[in-house]
């Protein structure tokens, strides 16, 4: 950021001081993304898809806020390789490009750092013990996505979007049942399961019982039974993936007790494993089924398919937001410092996506791809492609030098005369 805008030669110290205290309140920020990301899906949708997720940012400085060892999620599945780093929850929302069943976009509103909490030493007292175990009990991951959750909802009913209920999709983290028991109202939960669940049916209800009102029945087959039974059979939908309209086949099975939803129903979706081929003349290949349960019964299942399917945009976003924009680069070890700089970079990625949508610019209008790219029409504008054009306006503003024009670019540059411009170095800074 300092270097973008011709400021790396100059003292840096206000530029940090900017994230410190209470000078730059985030919750206000990611407040005008959330609304204007509903506002442009348009009053017609009655749902709004959210996603949520964790993510890792890797730190070297053992003096850094939060920071701690956590697993890697890119190790072996055969090893638990364990990294330095500060973790994060998301909260993302849809931003619908052509309509429902089309491309979409997980627009950041939501930022929270989740920093572990120490554990004690082996010859700790029983008070420092118990200390650990309750304030660990509150700042769990799971915890902490419940109450991100609940502010979600409350922060949406307060701009004036009440009668919008949220789907909400997450990973298999979050189905559980610190989550699932405490859904607030008007949030509609789609989660992963394991395929070896035990599932029930609802308890029957008999006169004149005595004692305690019993929550499930009979025992069920587990999901992954389910899926191999002939006797539930697939129905096949349509739903955007990969760039296309494609054909998925699912199983439903409703009115489904589990023990970690106490006396909620829920209903079980099975996606059938999808085909494909890594060339045209190798074999046929099939990928992983997925086993959904939703805590809405009435949501059309072609709707549920497709809001669990743009999950994977809020893992797009990650990785943009990592490599490209430098989330959790910064060199910065102050408590205030560590949770807003991330947040900052995370609400600049949001509002740069939502104006390259509301600019509407034809594909036509970016800029020329490199050499290498494929000759086939791009279907879809990359983060790094903004991101050029957001570099080449600003820098061609600042210098006031038209870069198309290399033949005359001599002799422009040689009738600017000397120019004491940082941003001159900054582009061949940024080059380098």
């Amino acid at each position: 950021m300092v270097t973008a805008s011709g400021a790396q030669f100059l003292d840096w110290s206000a530029t940090y001081r900017l994230f410190k205290g209470s000078r730059m309140n985030m919750s206000k920020i990611f407040g005008c993304i959330r609304k204007e990301v509903v506002l442009t899906n348009g009053w017609e949708h009655p749902y709004i898809y959210a996603h949520m997720d964790d993510t890792l940012l890797r730190k070297r400085g053992k003096k850094i806020f939060g920071t701690g060892w956590m697993r890697d999620p890119l190790g072996p599945p055969f090893s638990s390789n364990f990294v330095w780093g500060q973790r994060f929850i998301q909260v993302s929302l849809s931003l619908l490009e052509k309509g429902v069943f089309g491309p979409s976009r997980a627009i950041p509103v939501d930022f929270t750092h989740c920093p572990p909490v120490k554990k004690p030493t082996k010859g700790a007292d029983e008070q420092t013990t118990a200390t650990f175990l309750q304030q660990h009990k509150k700042e769990k991951m799971s915890a902490v996505g419940l109450q991100r959750i609940l502010s979600l909802r409350e922060d949406l009913n307060a701009d004036g979007f009440s009668n919008k209920k949220v789907v909400l999709s997450v990973d298999g983290s979050y189905t559980n049942e610190t989550v699932i028991k405490k859904l607030p109202a008007g949030v509609e939960l789609i989660g992963r399961i394991r395929k070896d669940a035990k599932l029930f049916s609802p308890a029957e209800v008999k006169i004149n019982q005595r004692g305690r009102k019993p929550y499930f029945g009979r025992e069920l087959p587990t999901p992954e039974q389910i899926r191999q039974s002939p006797e539930i059979p697939y129905q096949k939908i349509e739903a955007w993936a990969a760039g296309k309209k494609r054909v998925f086949e699912v199983k439903t099975l409703k009115n489904v007790r589990w023990r970690k939803s106490g006396e909620r129903n829920l209903m079980l979706v099975i996606i059938r494993p999808v085909s494909y081929r890594l060339t045209k003349s190798s074999k046929l290949l099939y990928r992983n089924p997925a086993y959904l349960i939703s805590t809405s019964q009435h949501i059309d299942i072609q709707l549920l398919v497709q809001a669990y399917i743009r999950r994977w945009e809020i893992e797009v976003g990650f990785r943009d937001q990592k490599t490209l924009i430098g989330c959790g680069q910064a060199q910065v070890r102050e408590k205030t410092a560590v949770e807003k700089v991330p947040q900052f970079i995370s609400a600049c990625y949001a509002m740069i996506l939502l104006a390259a949508h509301k600019s509407n610019e034809k594909k036509s209008q970016q800029l020329p791809g490199t050499k290498w790219y494929k000759n086939a029409k791009r279907k879809r504008i990359t983060t790094g492609d903004l991101l050029n054009r957001v570099r080449m306006e600003n820098w061609l503003e600042s210098v006031q030098i038209n870069l198309t024009d290399f033949a005359k670019l001599q002799q422009k540059m040689a009738k600017l005369g000397k120019i004491n411009n940082p941003a001159i170095e900054a582009i061949f800074y940024n080059r380098n």
